[in-house]
């Protein structure tokens, strides 16, 4: 009974004690401090795991194509030998057919694509019916001059004065005259008719645009049913078509301006693919270009440029290499003062040797 009573006068006081706390004073910093905790133990596990581990694999470099022979390291794009050339339309018109596609080769004079050409054929017939038209009008005005003539000449052989009068003599020679100025005006409008035909042939001849020389076509742009701006699509960089000579590939090398004077400007040069730094193919040299440039960004856009000139060496690669038109290459060229640099290592070695 007396342990009863105990426990009731005890539950009753740690209800008082319950009622008599402040929850401003006593719960909430309570409350405000285990907040804290868990915001420390967030922050401390949302940390990025700073540990320092060894690189599983070591991403490849490029490193010179001459071993400890000083080379001059410079950025190349493939293209053709003959340079991409950008094929357009010098008349413009809906695109009727399209003849080729991207890889096929194609020979000098071979059609590319065609503009509809109903209104120049129409233009040619109607030359031809001038020209007949024309022609017909020169046989008239042939004949009427051999009548003027035999008229003239008979009137002309009358020796008596008093069978002809004076006026009919000289009627007799204006229609001489007319009749040669009416044929020579047929002959004019023959002539005419003519040039208007050969003109409209002409115009016919150039609605079928051609290959301007042995290529392979390297893309296309343009297909039938599409309207052909003259030149090439109008607010766009691009062309209707690009061709070129890929038999043999070029590399076009870009040397900065800082290193034009330690080039070996001639040697042949040791190119990789853009990524494969361990596969190296040399290059023989073709020529220097003499302008010194303004480099260009990759965009194949003339407005985007970098404060920096370049020098361009044009290099010949290798047939069956597996390069692409386009391609960005890594380039290594000898320095000029590479073979003293070699003599000069080799020197080293044998005095270490010793």
């Amino acid at each position: 009974m007396a342990e009863d009573i105990e426990v009731k006068m005890t539950s009753q006081s740690f209800s008082q004690r319950l009622r008599s706390l402040s929850f401003s004073r006593t719960i909430l910093p309570v409350l405000a401090i285990i907040a804290i905790i868990v915001a420390i133990i967030l922050v401390i596990r949302s940390q990025p795991d700073r540990t320092q581990e060894n690189a599983v694999e070591t991403p490849p470099k490029a490193s010179s194509a001459f071993g400890d022979v000083p080379s001059v390291a410079g950025a190349g794009v493939v293209e053709p030998s003959s340079e991409i050339i950008e094929v357009g339309t010098s008349l413009p018109g809906v695109v009727t057919r399209v003849f080729v596609e991207p890889g096929q080769q194609v020979s000098m004079g071979e059609p590319l694509f065609a503009i509809d050409d109903r209104a120049t054929r129409a233009r040619i017939t109607e030359a031809n019916a001038v020209i007949a038209n024309a022609r017909a009008a020169r046989e008239t005005a042939r004949a009427a001059l051999a009548t003027a003539q035999q008229q003239r000449d008979l009137y002309r052989g009358i020796e008596d004065p008093r069978a002809i009068s004076r006026q009919e003599v000289i009627s007799s020679s204006g229609s001489v005259r007319s009749a040669r100025a009416q044929l020579a005006q047929a002959e004019a409008d023959i002539r005419r008719a003519q040039a208007a035909r050969a003109s409209a042939a002409t115009e016919l001849e150039r609605l079928t645009v051609r290959a301007p020389m042995a290529a392979e076509v390297l893309s296309v742009d343009i297909r039938p049913g599409e309207y052909a701006n003259s030149g090439g699509p109008q607010g766009s960089s691009a062309a209707y078509m690009e061709i070129g000579n890929t038999r043999p590939l070029h590399v076009r090398i870009d040397i900065d301006e800082n290193e034009i004077g330690r080039t070996d400007i001639g040697s042949d040069a040791v190119i990789s693919p853009r990524g494969m730094s361990d596969r190296r193919v040399k290059a023989a040299f073709v020529r220097a270009e003499p302008l010194v440039t303004p480099k260009t960004s990759l965009t194949n856009s003339s407005s985007e440029r970098v404060d920096v000139r370049v020098l361009q060496l044009i290099y010949q690669i290798p047939p069956d290499q597996g390069f692409f038109v386009g391609q960005q290459v890594d380039a290594f060229v000898r320095a000029k003062n590479a073979k003293s640099a070699a003599q000069k290592n080799g020197a080293e070695k044998t005095d270490n040797d010793q």
